[in-house]
This record gives structure tokens, sequence and C-alpha cells, in this order.
């Protein structure tokens, strides 16, 4: 089936046609580009049936606001819980107009598939943390929204790259986070090239100057093996550096990120 090109007037048009539920949706994956079948459920269609949530978003892919990755991308599924959605035209042009977009989606390899995922999963396990009243999620920002750009070394300019950003409200405090999320893909030299860009950020005040806070940074990681290895890297960081970063166990972290930034 050819995809014609989304008029203004057809835009006006799916605008006045979005129930809440559907705005939910968009604007989830504004946040976080890409999840599954399963994690939007989660979050977005817990009242209802998953063959119902199934329609909805068959629906929002016909009208071309959402859209499903090619099954190859994410190799053996299991039925349609194992689809990926992402942001369509129509659907990035009303939930994320300050962006441009071109006719057609980007690709994505599995590794970028992976790691987004874990993102848009930790943003769900807060979502649903906070229906349990275990916290209050303020703010997350995802990619490349929360990205920082300072004066590095000798005035070029630098950018900082979390995978997220976080603010959550704490009893009598409000905690802000960097979040690195660590697949034991990376080198110890490389995560050590990261802690230091983190480092050199901190001691640019370029984050306190807008906040008058420091976030902290969490690496989250697959097991407690990988816990180990980060810990010894970010042992060889000067000590005054050593109250920026945390490490937890992926598995752990909601949990970590309650006991607030100050732990």
């Amino acid at each position: 089936m050819s995809r014609t090109y989304v008029t203004a007037r057809k835009l006006i048009e799916l605008e006045r046609s979005l129930s809440p539920r559907e705005t939910n949706v968009l604007s989830t994956l504004a946040r976080v580009r890409l999840a599954t079948s399963t994690q939007l459920e989660r979050l977005h269609f817990t009242d209802i049936t998953p063959r119902q949530a199934r329609q909805i978003l068959t629906q929002m892919v016909a009208r071309r606001l959402v859209l499903r990755l090619p099954r190859t991308v994410g190799g053996v599924r299991a039925g349609s819980s194992g689809f990926v959605y992402a942001m369509d035209t129509a659907g990035a042009r009303l939930a994320m107009p300050q962006y441009p977009w071109q006719r057609r989606p980007w690709s994505v390899g599995l590794p970028f598939l992976a790691h987004s995922l874990g993102v848009t999963e930790l943003f769900v396990r807060l979502a649903e943390a906070e229906r349990l009243r275990t916290l209050v999620m303020q703010s997350f920002v995802g990619e490349p929204a929360c990205w920082r750009s300072f004066a590095g070394l000798g005035g070029a300019r630098t950018t900082l790259k979390p995978d997220a950003f976080l603010v959550t409200l704490l009893p009598g405090f409000e905690d802000r986070w960097f979040i690195e999320l660590d697949r034991a893909t990376e080198s110890p030299a490389t995560v050590a090239r990261k802690c230091d860009l983190y480092r050199r950020y901190w001691q640019s005040g370029t984050e306190q100057a807008r906040s008058d806070i420091f976030p902290r940074v969490l690496w989250l990681v697959p097991d407690d093996s990988r816990r180990g290895a980060l810990v010894d890297v970010l042992g060889r960081q000067p000590a005054e550096a050593w109250p920026l970063f945390a490490v937890s166990v992926f598995s752990e972290g909601v949990n970590r990120i309650a006991q607030g930034a100050q732990v």
C-alpha cells in the first residue's frame, strides 16, 4: 500500500480525532522513541483487554500515527505482543512539531533497538511504581532532549549524551538523575571516558547554573558481575567525583531510585 503525503488539513482532522488514550501513546513515543506492544499496554491499556489494546494500536498504524517496525528487526517475536512501535509521520508532526521529520521514519539496528527498549522499560517500571505511590516521577526526558552541551577542553563545544534525565519526588526531596543504561557491551576504557565527560561537565558548572543541583549519574547494569566491573572503573575516578556516580542492577533500578539520590 502506498504512503500518501499527510496534508495540513489531514493533520487537523487527525488531531481532532485523537482520543486521550491515543494522545498518551503519542506522548510516550515522543519521550522514549520505541516501545513494545506489552510496554504500551502496561502504560496506557490497563483497563481493557490486550486484544482491545491491539485493535487501538492497529487503528493508529492505519492513520499513520504510529508504525510497527519490520518483524526482522526484533528477531523472533511472540505473536502481536512482540511488535515494536515507533512514531509515524503524522504522529510525529502532532506530538513533536518542533522537530523536522522526513517522509519515512528512520530505521534501527538491533543494538539500538535493545538499548532503546531498555530505557523504555525503565520508564514503564517508574510509571508502575508511581501508581503504587512508591515515588512521584515529575519528569522523564529521553534522547536527544536530555543531552547537554557545554564548553569542553579548550573551549570546544562538547555534548554529553545521557540515556535519560529523570526527576523524582520523595518526601522532602526532589531528586535529579542522569541515567546510563549499560548492557555490558562497552569496554572499561569506554565507560571511563564517559565518566570523565560527566566529571568535566560537573566541573564546568553549566548544569548547576540551570538548576543549582548536579544530577546523580545512575549506571544500570545487567548483573552483579558487571556491577563489580563498573564499581572498579568508577573507583579510579578522582575521589572528589565519587559522589557523582551510583551503580545498580537494572532489575533493582526503581528501588534504587526510590531510595533517593542522597544515598
